[in-house]
C-alpha cells in the first residue's frame, strides 16, 4: 500500500503556480520522472507503485505520451512564470523505470531536452533492478544520453532479500555493473540495512561485496517499517522480529568504516562517493532545496517554496491530462517556521552542514558539548554533524528547530 498523499490546498486546475510564487532565474531547476511500475511489490515498500493487475484503466504502452502531456503543461506554466533555464539534473525513479523499453526512457529524456535543454555533462540517472536490464538495454541508455544507472541491490544475502521480497539474483549484480561500465555509464548502488533477521555479519558481507565491485557511489538506508506494508503486518503478527535501533547504529558505523577504507567519502548522511564528481547531483537538488518538477503519478514538485503533488493512480493521472487539466492533487506553501525546519532538516544532512541562522546559541553549545555538532564549525557559525550526530540527526533537528 502506497503512503497517503499529504493534506493541502485544492489544486489549481490549469497547473499555474500559486499566487505570489515567482521562480528565481538563479535557482537551479531539475526534473524527476516517476515510473510507477513494478513486477512484484516488495514487502517493505510504500512508494507509489503498481503491478500489472493494479493498472485498471492505464497501460504502460501509453506512458510516454501521457507524461509528455505533463511536460507540455510544465513548459506553459514555467514559461508564463518567466523561467527558461536548462535542466541541472534529470532522474528517473520508481517503481522500476527499466520495466519500460529503453527507447521510452530515451524518448522522455529527449522531450525534456527539447523543452528546457540538457547541457553536456548533466547528471541523467535512471534507477534499475539488476534483473531488469542487460548489455543491450544499458548501451541504448548510454547512446540516448543517460549518464548513470542506480541499481537497487539492497543486500547480497539470500535470506535478507527474501524478507524484503526482493527477487533479483545477488550473483548477477557484479556482472550487470560491469555491463553498465562497459556502456560508459557511471554506477551507483542502493543498499538497505537493519532488515529483521539481518546480522552484523550479513551486513558486512553486503558491504564487502559493494566495495569489491568498485562502485563509485553508494546509498545505504536504514530500513523503516512503514504502516500498511506487508512487512509491517508480518511484524505485527509476530512472524518476524521488529527492527533493532541499536543494531541499526552499529550497521551505520560499520558502513562508514568500510566505505571510508575503500576511498568512498560521506557527503550526505546516507550517501558516499569516491569523488565530488561521483556524487548524486540530483539528490543534492533536494538537500539544497532547489527547484524541480516531478512528472508522473504521485510525483512531488517544488518551485520557489511552493510544493505540490500529483494524483496517485496512473489512470486518474492520464484522465486529468487528457482533459487538459493539471494532474496535481494539492499544494502547500510552508509557513516561515516550517521553512526554517526544512532548512535545518535538509541542510544538516550534507557534509558541509548549514548556516546557524536564527538558531538559539545555547542549544548549539549544548549539542557541541554532547558531541553531536562539530565544535570548530559551530564557532564559525556553521552547523555540521559529527558522526554521532549523524546517528541522531532527527533529534538534533528537533532541538534546533523553532517552535510554532
Amino acid at each position: 500500500m502506497a503512503a497517503p498523499l499529504p493534506q493541502g490546498l485544492p489544486p489549481i486546475p490549469d497547473g499555474s503556480l500559486p499566487p505570489g510564487i515567482t521562480p528565481s532565474p538563479h535557482t537551479p531547476f531539475s526534473a524527476y520522472v516517476h515510473v510507477p511500475y513494478c513486477r512484484v511489490r516488495c514487502g517493505y515498500c510504500d512508494f507509489n507503485t503498481y503491478t500489472s493487475d493494479e493498472l485498471r484503466g492505464s497501460r504502460r504502452e501509453s506512458y510516454v505520451d501521457v507524461v509528455s502531456r505533463e511536460i507540455e503543461l510544465a513548459q506553459r506554466v514555467m514559461s508564463n512564470a518567466g523561467l527558461q533555464r536548462s535542466l541541472e539534473t534529470v532522474f528517473f525513479g520508481g517503481g522500476t523505470p527499466t520495466l519500460l523499453p529503453a527507447r521510452d526512457l530515451v524518448s522522455l529524456r529527449s522531450r525534456l531536452d527539447e523543452v528546457w535543454g540538457i547541457a553536456s555533462g548533466t547528471d541523467v540517472t535512471t534507477e534499475a533492478n539488476p534483473d531488469s536490464v542487460d548489455a543491450e538495454y544499458l548501451d541504448a541508455l548510454a547512446a540516448g544520453g543517460f549518464t548513470r544507472v542506480s541499481f537497487g541491490v539492497q543486500s547480497v544475502v539470500p535470506h535478507v532479500l527474501a524478507t524484503l521480497d526482493r527477487t533479483h539474483d545477488p550473483e548477477r549484480v557484479g556482472h550487470v555493473i560491469e555491463q553498465a561500465r562497459s556502456a560508459g555509464l557511471d554506477v551507483s548502488i542502493d543498499l538497505i540495512y537493519g532488515t529483521p533477521g539481518e546480522s552484523l555479519a550479513d551486513w558486512r558481507q553486503t558491504l564487502e561485496s559493494a566495495v569489491g565491485w568498485g562502485v563509485d557511489h553508494v546509498s545505504a538506508y536504514a530500513l523503516i517499517i512503514e504502516d500498511g506494508t506487508a512487512l509491517e503486518r508480518r511484524i505485527r503478527r509476530g512472524e518476524i522480529a521488529p527492527i533493532d535501533d541499536d543494531l541499526h547504529a552499529d550497521m551505520y558505523e560499520l558502513a562508514d568504516d568500510v566505505f571510508s577504507a575503500a576511498g568512498l567519502s560521506w557527503y550526505e548522511i546516507s550517501n558516499w562517493a569516491r569523488t565530488p564528481r561521483h556524487q548524486s547531483r540530483h539528490n543534492l537538488v533536494y538537500w539544497r532545496n532547489h527547484d524541480w518538477w516531478g512528472f508522473g503519478p504521485g510525483a512531488h514538485s517544488h518551485v520557489a517554496g511552493a510544493r505540490w503533488w500529483n494524483v496517485k493512480h496512473p489512470a486518474e493521472f492520464e484522465r486529468l491530462l487528457g482533459s487538459g487539466l493539471s494532474p496535481a492533487a494539492g499544494y502547500e506553501i510552508p509557513t516561515p517556521p516550517e521553512r526554517e525546519l526544512e532548512r535545518l532538516m535538509l541542510g544538516l544532512r550534507v557534509r558541509e552542514g548549514v548556516a546557524a541562522g536564527p538558531v538559539d546559541p545555547a542549544v548549539t553549545a549544548a549539542l557541541v558539548v554532547e558531541g553531536l555538532l562539530n565544535d570548530e564549525a559551530a564557532r564559525s557559525g556553521q552547523l555540521v554533524l559529527t558522526r554521532a550526530g549523524r546517528l541522531r540527526a532527527d533529534e538534533v533537528v528537533r532541538r534546533l528547530a523553532p517552535e510554532g
